[in-house]
């Protein structure tokens, strides 16, 4: 599987009254782990709809919560692919505090579609290769 994991701190802004995480948050440090992952691996999300011209949005987003992250807490979130992708990618994807606690995990799935018509494609070759080149890491 291509594995990748960063961690931050969690910001003030993005807790609630009590201190603790807005669940909103979970689907962003998602984002962050992606397209960290795609950068990380020579291939930004911004190379992608620049050079190859295909948008990588958004189809399904499923997270499950499992225990608050606070303010002061650290987090790491995780982004994984188990297999390379034809007209579909899944990753999943997990936030783990510092204790080692999960935080929340789930899965997004993502379509690839021509920037200049919106119509579907397949996954651009580079992206491919990469999750290739990668897929044995963890």
């Amino acid at each position: 599987m291509m594995y990748f994991e960063t961690s931050f701190p969690v910001r003030y802004y993005e807790t609630d009254q009590m201190g603790v995480v807005h669940h909103s948050n979970y689907i962003r440090y998602f984002e962050i782990a992606r397209n960290t992952m795609m950068a990380d691996g020579g291939f930004p999300i911004e190379t992608c709809e620049s050079e190859e011209g295909v948008m990588i949005p958004i189809v399904k987003v499923e997270c499950t919560f499992k225990h608050p992250a606070r303010m002061g807490d650290v987090l790491t979130a995780t982004a994984s692919i188990d297999k390379v992708p034809l007209a579909k990618l899944v990753v999943r994807q997990s936030v783990i505090n510092q204790r080692g606690e999960v935080c929340a995990e789930g899965q997004v799935t993502l379509g690839f579609i021509n920037s200049k018509t919106f119509r579907p494609v397949g996954c651009p070759e580079r992206l491919a290769e990469l999750i290739r080149e990668r897929i044995d890491e963890k």
